[in-house]
């Protein structure tokens, strides 16, 4: 039975009429807040191409700080630089404190008065996320965003807010997903399907597209994904992202072999099959060694497996900052994953020339093509893996084939150089087009 909608007895403080719409449709109210409610901005920019632009880089989460999507955003914005264009990156942490301390205890208070008198009930996670999402509008209320020709969201959140301030700029808005966002959510069971929260997510996902006048993916597997939530070819372009990687001149070992895996200690990293799989070779070697690079929730869990399985060749070092170095001391790069886009610890190992196997995950396959830029196996299996190191240790030829290959590869394709002039590109026919 559909409730009767009651908006008219108080007020609506939530901005984002496509969210309350979807909680509306999940709740069964009758009228949708979004109805009628249209973008009728002024026309967009038809600003011709100009040798230098100011761009805006925004991102929902913490910058700078370590991590993948904020190493890519500050190549981006490195790369930028070089070809002269003025770049700007704005996250929430870096607003004064008092903005905070001001603003969110009411936007918390006013949304969860409001989904109480709407709904009845309100979700914490929801309430945290969209406070915070009308929290990061109300600061960037506060800078001229007319100064810039271009804006370039890093995440959907900061989509949904940009999209909403840009109604009356019109700028070119552009928005790269570095995740699967909601479909990964409910792929893990973070989220369950058919609950408000993915109502919630998922009108994110959609408006997110909707308020982008192009996406730059990462990869190809995310075409099919966002087309999905209602996204265009002709409005995607795939932009792998590239690195800049000093390899070092390659120190061989003539006494062992060293198999290196370098990522975050993590479940979804599938260090627990590299293990297994290793256990399954161990006796027909005596003379290889296997490094773990990297820190995490799961280094006591693999350390303790290691000891079971009586690994005493497994090596963990922890967390490193000398990475260019160790993958010059190895002749194996693995990364088992069970879950990645297209992991920069792979690109990495291509441009140290190392013989690569890791799996069929995310737009891994896109860059490492079975037998010929490396070797590819099934997530989860730990005999298929075992075999495929096996191989390599026994046939140094190939080996040496496959890592040319990936070197090869990389240095033509995986350049912040070529990242960067692949965007710059978008940017300016977007400008060409008027935005459009």
């Amino acid at each position: 039975m559909k409730k009767q909608n009651n908006s008219e007895s108080f007020s609506l403080p939530n901005p984002y009429p496509h969210i309350i719409s979807a909680l509306d449709q999940y709740y069964g109210i009758w009228d949708s807040y979004e109805k009628g409610k249209e973008n009728k901005g002024k026309s967009r920019s038809s600003k011709n191409k100009s040798k230098k632009l100011k761009i805006l880089i925004t991102t929902f989460w913490e910058y700078p700080l370590v991590g993948g999507l904020q190493n890519y955003i500050a190549d981006l914005k490195a790369g930028l630089e070089a070809k002269g264009h003025q770049v700007d990156v704005i996250a929430p942490n870096q607003f004064p404190e008092y903005y905070v301390e001001k603003a969110k205890p009411k936007i918390v208070k006013e949304n969860k008065n409001f989904y109480k008198q709407r709904y009845g009930s309100y979700n914490d996670r929801i309430l945290s996320n969209s406070s915070d999402l009308q929290l990061f509008e109300y600061m960037l209320g506060n800078i001229n965003l007319k100064q810039y020709d271009i804006i370039h969201a890093q995440d959907r959140f900061t989509a949904n807010v940009m999209g909403r301030l840009n109604e009356s700029y019109q700028k070119p808005l552009l928005f790269t997903p570095h995740g699967f966002m909601t479909h990964t959510r409910l792929k893990f069971n973070l989220i369950k399907s058919g609950s408000v929260e993915e109502a919630y997510y998922l009108a994110i996902d959609r408006q997110a597209i909707k308020a982008a006048n192009h996406l730059v993916v990462l990869c190809e597997l995310f075409r099919p994904i966002l087309k999905k939530l209602g996204a265009k070819d002709e409005k995607m372009t795939t932009v792998y992202t590239g690195i800049d990687f000093q390899a070092q001149e390659r120190i061989r070992n003539k006494e062992k072999t060293v198999i290196t895996c370098v990522s975050r200690l993590r479940p979804r990293k599938g260090h627990k099959y590299l293990l297994e799989a290793f256990s399954l070779i161990k006796n027909q070697f005596t003379n290889v060694e296997l490094r773990i690079v990297g820190d995490g929730e799961m280094r006591e869990e693999l350390e303790n497996q290691a000891r079971v399985l009586q690994l005493n060749d497994v090596v963990f070092l922890g967390s490193r900052k000398d990475i260019p170095e160790l993958l010059s001391q190895s002749d194996i790069f693995v990364l088992p994953t069970t879950s990645d886009t297209l992991p920069i610890s792979v690109i990495e190992a291509m441009f140290a020339g190392q013989a690569i196997i890791t799996t069929n995950c995310g737009g891994i396959p896109e860059i490492i093509q079975d037998q010929q830029t490396g070797l590819i196996v099934n997530p989860a299996d730990s005999k298929q893996l075992a075999e495929k190191m096996l191989l390599l240790l026994q046939d140094k030829t190939l080996r040496t084939n496959l890592a040319d290959n990936a070197r090869s590869y990389a240095q033509k394709h995986l350049t912040i150089s070529n990242m960067v002039t692949k965007i710059e590109q978008i940017y300016f026919s977007l400008l060409r087009k008027g935005g459009l």
